[in-house]
């Protein structure tokens, strides 16, 4: 929907917020007063980027060519249709003037990812945490397989594009910078070649600014991890869509390989089986695939909608709990709704109220468990998750800064040692 403003200036968004009129479209984006920003960390962006606060929320404001802006809110909101993990378009603004009537960019604004991380902000924390840096490759390869089993072709890979949210002790990664992307039926071997390609060398170039602003973890070689985000990405696209063969006699590795396929956080739509002519040899080849098998499940049986590794955490304590209370032969379904209302919520409750907004629910009580581990290790008692999630609230989660919204670094400050 495309509604037009005084003068030239028009607003075109799916559902266009009133609030919307009231920022000073008419200023540089660059020079926008504090008191519509949001102190949020910025990545590296080649546009003047503001995070802007609107409606109670936080909006991304991208400053960028008219032709460009146009594609890349289509695009993105092509991506939301298929369930890729991307940021959500909010619209498009164009025809800015000045007082002196001089042209202004035009800007994409976007729904601010919440909780979620440029990769700077993480390397600029004082307490880094082990391994972050393969982690955060690790969830890379994902969205990379995700998007191209979709048939996007991104054309620019690197961290800089990319938001990470905290996934239980992993990462979940985000697309936010789709202008060079192009979405098709499917994509060639040629296509996801290069776009492997650019990505090996963009991450490289920076994990290398990282290391010479030491700022990289110890030990970690960017081109080591350069390598890995290719091997790990080629693991993962070969399990999710490799032809399989074997004798008609070991037909149980049918369900095997769905089985690994959920494993892997996964769902099979569609599987193609075929016999050779004598019939002696089956081969089979996953030719649909969907993600989030975990979060689905969890979704289903709660109604807690949370990441992937988070989902299956929390699916572990809840058959944890099951086995507990000796109710294996009920109904999945009741367990679950007594294990939401028992367990989860009574130690989400028990985190004060100040404190709450700091992490996803789901990723403080994966922590909490984590917590509760320790501290019953070291008591050598079994201490009960209401008294572990105050512990951790007041020794652990106090002290965190907030990834809500305001985090202490802006890490557009933080110079890049090359470019």
């Amino acid at each position: 929907m495309t509604v037009p403003m005084t003068g030239s200036l028009q607003i075109t968004a799916a559902a266009p917020d009133p609030a919307l009129l009231d920022l000073p479209w008419h200023i540089p984006l660059e020079d926008w007063p504090a008191e519509n920003l949001a102190a949020l960390p910025r990545g590296i962006s080649r546009h003047v980027v503001r995070f802007v606060k609107l409606s109670g929320r936080v909006i991304a404001v991208k400053e960028i060519g008219e032709t460009v802006a146009y594609r890349e809110y289509e695009l993105l909101r092509a991506l939301r249709r298929i369930g890729t993990p991307s940021v959500e378009p909010v619209g498009v603004i164009n025809g800015r003037v000045d007082l002196e009537g001089e042209r202004l960019e035009t800007v994409l604004v976007t729904q601010h990812l919440q909780y979620s991380l440029p990769y700077r902000a993480l390397f600029s924390q004082q307490s880094l945490q082990p391994d972050t840096t393969r982690r955060l490759i690790d969830a890379l390869a994902v969205l990379l397989v995700r998007l191209h089993l979709s048939g996007f072709y991104w054309g620019d890979v690197s961290l800089s594009n990319t938001l990470f949210r905290r996934d239980a002790g992993s990462f979940a990664a985000y697309l936010v910078d789709a202008e060079t992307g192009e979405l098709h039926d499917r994509l060639s071997n040629g296509q996801r070649a290069y776009d492997m390609d650019v990505a090996r060398v963009n991450i490289i170039g920076e994990l290398m600014d990282l290391e010479a602003g030491d700022m990289l973890e110890p030990g970690v070689d960017p081109i080591e991890i350069g390598d890995r985000l290719v091997t790990r990405y080629d693991e993962l696209w070969d399990a999710l869509t490799g032809e399989e063969s074997f004798g008609t006699s070991d037909r149980w590795r049918v369900a095997a390989r769905i089985e690994h396929l959920n494993e892997l956080g996964f769902d099979v739509g569609e599987l193609a089986i075929t016999t050779d002519v004598d019939g002696t040899t089956v081969s089979i080849q996953p030719k649909v695939v969907d993600a989030g098998h975990h979060s689905r499940r969890l979704l289903r049986l709660t109604g807690l909608d949370v990441e992937e590794g988070q989902a299956r955490r929390l699916l572990n304590d809840l058959d944890a709990y099951r086995a507990a209370t000796d109710r294996q032969g009920e109904d999945e379904e009741f367990v679950a709704h007594d294990w939401l209302t028992n367990v989860f919520e009574p130690a989400v409750r028990a985190v004060p109220r100040e404190l709450r907004g700091k992490l996803q629910p789901a990723q403080m009580f994966h922590e909490m468990l984590d917590h509760r581990w320790y501290i019953s290790r070291e008591q050598g008692r079994d201490v009960p998750m209401v008294e572990a999630a105050r512990s951790y609230a007041e020794t652990v989660l106090r002290h965190r800064a907030s990834e809500a919204q305001v985090l202490g670094a802006d890490t557009a400050i933080i110079p890049r040692i090359a470019d």
